[in-house]
């Protein structure tokens, strides 16, 4: 049986800046995992993600803005971590708005492709 979830068309918005920077789910997921963990490591493992390409995506939207996004924290009893700054916790938020924004005026849209497109069983 199929789950409706995967059977339902979803937008998926991503923001391209020049030079090729991109902000999309991914990075926003990141930073929900960074926030719930204070830890890059452990957000990426949540990801399946090596460390490496998690602090690379992180540095990357610490570069893409003037604030950072993200802050080391050193020391502590577990050694150090990191946490969303204030302006990440925004950033965040204005994301996940643009989303459901997306979803919200596109739905008429949607609708119209969902009654359109084939199924598997059509073919």
């Amino acid at each position: 049986m199929n789950n409706p979830v995967e059977d339902t068309l979803i937008p998926i918005l991503r923001i391209s800046f020049p030079h090729e920077d991109r902000l999309g789910r991914g990075k926003m997921e990141l930073l929900e995992h960074i926030r719930e963990t204070g830890s890059i490591s452990a957000a990426g493992r949540a990801m399946d993600m090596s460390y490496r390409r998690a602090w690379l995506l992180v540095s990357d939207m610490n570069r893409m803005f003037r604030d950072p996004v993200v802050e080391s924290q050193r020391g502590g009893q577990k050694g150090g971590g990191a946490a969303v700054t204030p302006f990440g916790d925004e950033l965040l938020a204005r994301f996940r708005n643009m989303e459901r924004t997306v979803k919200l005026i596109l739905a008429e849209d949607l609708a119209w492709l969902e009654a359109n497109r084939s199924t598997q069983t059509d073919r």
